[in-house]
């Protein structure tokens, strides 16, 4: 999730740029560039890694303003397209140098329009999907001799060139992406673009800014304006034109921002963990847009095998570790049923040394959150030593698992600052689905409709998601009551299982207290040996629907706890009323697919344990002893 801010007024848009970018180093990114125009030129600087590497390159510049001008903007990358390189960071320049284009999100047709660009005799350098914009926009403003004008022009509203230009470059373009653009030959404008990313616009006294998060101008003014979706926006120093893609103008809200500078990099939340948890509906979307072709074929981003090599594969391991081992355990149970092939699941801490039986028929699904956990890249290189095939699912671009894998699918969620995963838990989840439907696909077990039929399902399930996120208010004040708990168990049946897994690592990560998950089956062997009376115990109930048998028996389970005095929590479907009778507290979620539940049923227990560490008064961002990236053994 990159980070944007964009500049016209009349300080120093350097400064604003700079200023700005640090104010969104929190949302993470591999590297960072900056633009100006001024003194009728188009100046750009960007480095790889950090931003004290553009700032260290700028201050090596001789002259005593390296970048004067009044109009500008800045850019954090989190790479997608291409590693993170100097080249591949933004801003990007068409031929002549002239226009610049920063932006977030990712062009599904850029390949398409590259190879009509290079065509056209345009020189593309870098391996991004931006770099495209700058050349469309490049060959709209030299004058197409049959452009496609706004169906419905607006006099008022499409007076600028480069808005116009940009409108139509918007309507040839497939995907997610927030741009903003400017022009060495307009310095009175800076002009931004939104589609299912987020862009916003603040209002300053001759001065105006857009950005991806009011974070970056919050020092600047607090009174903002909302651009909504498939809009143009053309800043000045006297304000703001905003359009559709068509060319209509729109009036959108005005508002004004309460936040101080420190809430507003976490989006007015107080803690990371809060905003990242509500951020799951966009997250996953974003780990789904643009996975089926129009041939209705699974995309991965990353593929160096063939369609023969998957088919060959009569054998599946998932090696991750922490959350991304309970997504493993989630994609065992697709993986099976769609593909009937056997699939192990295995902490990657353990695997090369009990010595697996691995061959070229055997496939080693790599889950890893930042790709450099080095438990996991080492399962990995001795699965690539024993002549297996490695697929990666990752949520960083250029990392080192991905790089040492023969394919790879990146879960897009964009940077989690939290320490303790949440929404790319639910990215790894679906990425998991994904590979499950991938192989059933390609092996000729499922039918292409069949699996467009799946796809069009999970596509639905960021709506659900959202939806289970605004009715969580009980589960938060029940969190609040059993703060001072002792213990805290979690059950679960079918993939109901690693979510009680999950449910119980959240709240040892951020209460620092004992929880336990354990299959609702295996109670009688043992575990039900700890219920005392007032335990909490937090049953996450299969759907009768889907999973009758489950059910029934899981019910049975809710019976034998709390006639041992537990305090049954129950996480159960829209319309199961069967539970009522034995549960204390019923959370409900909507009805869904059983292997796509663990989409929904998570976030209860994700709220529970943040709700109850708040409680108890932790820090929920950076719990103690723990590291986002485990890169030692």
């Amino acid at each position: 999730m990159c980070g944007i801010i964009g500049y016209v007024g009349d300080q120093s848009a350097l400064d604003i740029s700079l200023q700005g970018l640090r104010r969104l180093e929190y949302r993470g990114y591999d590297s960072s560039g900056i633009a100006v125009v001024g003194a009728g030129e188009l100046r750009t600087a960007r480095r790889a890694g950090k931003l004290a590497n553009l700032e260290k390159l700028l201050a090596e510049n001789p002259e005593p303003d390296p970048m004067p001008g009044t109009t500008g903007m800045g850019h954090t990358r989190w790479a997608t397209h291409g590693g993170p390189t100097d080249v591949n960071a933004h801003p990007h320049v068409d031929c002549t140098g002239a226009i610049a284009v920063i932006h977030n999100g990712i062009i599904e047709n850029f390949a398409l329009l590259r190879a009509e660009l290079e065509a056209g005799g345009h020189e593309l350098a870098s391996e991004t999907d931006t770099e495209v914009v700058a050349h469309l926009l490049e060959v709209e403003l030299a004058g197409d001799p049959d452009p496609e004008p706004d169906p419905e022009p607006d006099p008022a509203a499409v007076s600028h060139p480069l808005a116009a230009a940009l409108r139509r470059v918007c309507r040839r373009l497939a995907g997610a992406f927030t741009l903003v653009v400017v022009h060495r030959d307009f310095p009175e404008v800076v002009v931004g673009a939104r589609r299912n990313s987020p862009l916003v616009v603040g209002l300053g006294e001759g001065e105006s800014f857009l950005a991806s998060d009011v974070s970056a101008f919050i020092a600047h003014t607090r009174e903002a304006m909302e651009i909504g979706q498939d809009q143009v926006v053309e800043a000045r120093r006297d304000g703001v034109i905003v359009t559709d893609f068509e060319g209509r103008p729109v009036h959108n809200r005005r508002y004004h921002v309460d936040w101080d500078a420190s809430a507003a990099e976490k989006g007015g939340y107080p803690y990371f963990m809060l905003k990242e948890i509500n951020e799951q509906p966009t997250a996953l979307a974003d780990t789904l847009r643009g996975r089926l072709s129009p041939q209705g074929a699974i995309v991965l981003d990353e593929e160096r095998l063939s369609a023969q090599d998957f088919r060959d594969v009569d054998k599946v391991f998932i090696v991750a570790c922490g959350t991304a081992y309970h997504a493993g355990l989630i994609a065992k149970y697709a993986i099976e049923h769609w593909t009937r092939l056997p699939c192990e699941v295995e902490m990657a801490s353990e695997f090369r040394y009990r010595d697996p039986v691995l061959d070229r028929s055997t496939l080693v699904i790599a889950i890893s959150q930042s790709g450099e956990t080095l438990d996991t890249l080492m399962a990995v290189k001795h699965a690539r030593e024993q002549k297996a095939r490695v697929l990666a699912i990752c949520n960083t671009n250029g990392s080192t698992i991905p790089r040492e894998s023969d394919a790879v699918l990146y879960t897009h969620c964009g940077p989690e600052v939290g320490v303790a995963s949440t929404k790319t838990f639910l990215g790894q989840v679906a990425a998991c689905l994904l590979v499950g439907l991938y192989l059933a696909q390609v092996r000729g077990v499922l039918y292409g409709d069949e699996v467009a039929a799946y796809v069009e399902r999970l596509q639905r399930m960021p709506e659900l998601v959202e939806r289970t996120l605004g009715r969580l208010e009980p589960i938060r004040e029940l969190a609040r009551e059993l703060a001072d708990a002792k213990a805290v168990l979690f059950l679960g049946r079918h993939v109901g299982y690693p979510v009680a897994l999950e449910g119980a690592l959240k709240l040892k990560e951020l209460a620092y207290m004992h929880a336990e998950g354990f299959p609702a089956g295996e109670l009688k062997h043992g575990p039900i040996a700890l219920i005392e009376p007032g335990l909490p115990v937090l049953v996450v109930v299969p759907s009768p629907r889907g999973r009758a048998n489950l059910h029934d028996k899981i019910v049975s389970n809710i019976q034998e706890v709390r006639a041992r005095g537990a305090r049954t929590i129950v996480i159960a479907e829209d319309g199961d009323v069967a539970v009522e009778p034995y549960a204390d507290h019923v959370i409900r979620v909507p009805e869904t697919t059983s292997l796509f539940a663990p989409l929904v049923t998570t976030l209860p227990l994700q709220v529970f344990a943040c709700e109850l560490a708040l409680a108890r008064g932790l820090d929920v961002d950076q719990p103690r002893n723990l590291a986002k990236s485990v890169t030692v053994e």
